[in-house]
């Protein structure tokens, strides 16, 4: 089965700043090209961090009385409201991934760092696109013949060795239905499970039959 991969999805025209660009600068950049964060890189290419609008709230809220009756705020507003420069303002240091990940690769890293994009380098650390929650999304927007036909041929044939005429693979909105005899009971959660791994399946529903209950001799 063939993934599609972040080179695929990601944005390669990248919106980027200087560490030495100035808050009005970001400001005045995010509104030029209308989007919600900015790269912060080095004359190298290399990113040192991202700016998002969130990073750039501290300064106006600054302005409030509430933020200064505050009886301890957090060191890391107190920094982003003073800032003046980009690569005070940044959240650094950047979150990556490379243009051959897997949309689960990248989907997990973002989970667990808890970003809504990753910037993309190539081997030597160059800043080459980015990818968004939305951008990852898309995979679930592929066409139901699609991957009616890839579950059919990879998973079932090349994959698993099953004769395809004995499963009918029915996919409407990315919804999986399997119907059919398979020779091992053994077999049904493996072919759910691939089938579960085939890009844009939202969900698989099995009514597969089997010929030999396998599972229950092993008792």
């Amino acid at each position: 089965m063939r993934h599609r991969e972040v080179g695929e999805l990601m944005t390669r025209d990248v919106v980027t700043v200087a560490g030495q660009a100035t808050f009005k600068d970001v400001i005045r950049t995010l509104d030029e090209h209308k989007v919600s964060a900015v790269a912060v890189t080095d004359p190298a290419g290399h990113p040192l961090g991202v700016i998002s609008e969130g990073d750039l709230l501290p300064k106006p809220a600054d302005q409030g009385d509430w933020f200064r009756s505050l009886p301890h705020p957090e060191r890391w507003e107190s920094e982003k409201a003073a800032g003046t420069k980009a690569e005070e303002l940044m959240s650094a240091p950047p979150v990556c991934a490379r243009p051959d990940w897997t949309v689960a690769e990248a989907a997990r890293l973002m989970e667990s760092q808890r970003v809504k994009r990753l910037l993309v380098v190539d081997d030597a650390d160059v800043l080459v696109g980015i990818v968004t929650r939305g951008d990852l999304l898309r995979i679930f927007l592929r066409d139901d013949d699609a991957i009616r036909h890839e579950i059919t041929g990879d998973v079932l044939d090349r994959t698993l060795h099953l004769d395809p005429a004995a499963v009918t693979v029915d996919v409407v909105d990315g919804k999986v239905t399997l119907n059919g005899v398979v020779r091992f009971r053994s077999l049904i959660p493996a072919v759910e499970r691939l089938c579960r791994t085939v890009d844009g399946v939202v969900s698989v529903t099995d009514r597969l039959a089997w010929e030999t209950d396998d599972i229950d001799t092993r008792r």
